[in-house]
């Protein structure tokens, strides 16, 4: 009998981690009706990384009710508790992500991270050890102002007034109150899933990187930018420390900056931690075969991408590696070094995108099966 090791990501726009591990699986049983298949749904820190989890480590989803992106707005959401209650797992996008606000309504100099801070609050309210926080996909560019004002962070302006803080009233900062930041946050360890290395402020930072794909005009961004560094000198002389030029910083328009101050947050490479966390060498292991895959593949796999991540654990247990892609795009020669035997396109040659978005299962499912039709018995 043969062992498969599932280990896809999302596909984008067409399926989740989870849909391609099912489609993988059936493609599988068509050839080998007896096989035994290992599903673990991969993430990057982005979206799908507390399915991957929960999924991964048979945890419990804890469904919350937090602020959205304006401070208007109620979202109801979740996020996972593994490890037998010792550890959370949240998404900020799930309460502070663009898929919450229709393209009209986006306005990072309005929006807040403030139901993420909610989030990890309820998190610390059952009592949990550690907090993996995943950070793609976010709609703020606040810092992280908005999750330590819910964690009990208080801002003032120049005439002494308490401010609801968001990305475009950083600037009326001039005192901060860190004494009632949660202590609870001291006794938590918390990690950063994130796969983004920019900086907080400057020309590769949160507002000029990611600003416009949230709303951001062009004297937006600059005015962000602006407020961002206005709040990390206040935060820095405050807390006698520098995270503004960490790699990372400038992820979830800022939020990693904000973890790591308030929070003593670390950030870890999205994918590692979610192999890490998720066991999946252990999975590896009894496989014969390790599929994994994606929307993409090219030369940019290579630079801590899911597949990649995957294929790197299988060369160190020498198992064999197939890649399916939505599309195979140019530079994936080098990538068979890193331990990848196959990489296959999924799709039919000239197609329409609409089309192969709407089969995407079915075309996943059928390349599986021709290519282990030549796997041997």
């Amino acid at each position: 009998m043969k062992t498969f090791v599932l280990a896809p990501d999302s596909f984008k726009e067409s399926m989740t981690a989870e849909q391609a591990c099912q489609a993988m699986q059936r493609g599988i049983l068509q050839v080998f009706p007896d096989a035994r298949c290992i599903a673990v749904p991969m993430a990057d820190g982005g979206e799908g990384t507390v399915y991957a989890l929960l999924h991964s480590l048979e945890g419990q989803r804890i469904a919350c009710t937090v602020t959205g992106p304006l401070a208007s707005q109620q979202v109801e959401t979740y996020f996972a508790v593994v490890d037998q209650g010792q550890t959370a797992v949240i998404e900020m996008a799930k309460a502070n992500g663009i898929h919450l606000l229709e393209s009209s309504h986006r306005n990072p100099m309005l929006t807040s991270t403030f139901g993420t801070g909610e989030m990890i609050k309820q998190a610390l309210d059952l009592g949990v050890k550690k907090i993996i926080i995943g950070l793609g996909g976010s709609v703020t560019n606040d810092g992280g102002a908005g999750m330590a004002q819910a964690l009990g962070v208080q801002f003032f302006n120049a005439v002494g007034e308490q401010i609801q803080v968001c990305g475009g009233n950083l600037d009326q900062i001039e005192r901060i109150n860190f004494s009632h930041l949660d202590l609870r946050l001291k006794n938590t360890e918390i990690l950063i899933a994130s796969d983004v290395n920019n900086p907080l402020c400057g020309p590769n930072g949160a507002s000029a990187i990611f600003g416009p794909q949230k709303g951001a005009t062009s004297e937006m961004v600059q005015q962000l930018d602006r407020n961002l560094s206005h709040f990390a000198d206040r935060v820095e002389a405050g807390l006698g420390i520098s995270k503004r030029n960490i790699p990372g910083a400038g992820a979830a328009g800022g939020l990693g900056f904000g973890l790591m101050a308030f929070a003593g947050a670390k950030l870890q490479s999205g994918v590692e931690l979610i192999i890490q966390q998720s066991r999946l060498a252990e999975k590896i292991a009894q496989a014969d075969v390790v599929l994994t895959g994606e929307g993409k593949i090219d030369y940019q796999t290579a630079l801590g991408k899911t597949p990649f991540g995957v294929a790197q654990v299988a060369q160190q247990l020498n198992k064999p590696v197939i890649a399916f892609a939505g599309l195979v795009g140019e530079g994936v020669e080098s990538l068979y070094e890193s331990g990848f035997s196959q990489i296959i396109g999924i799709n039919p040659p000239d197609f329409l995108l609409e089309e192969v978005l709407k089969n995407a299962e079915t075309n996943l499912e059928k390349a599986v099966a021709q290519t282990v039709q030549n796997i041997q018995e």
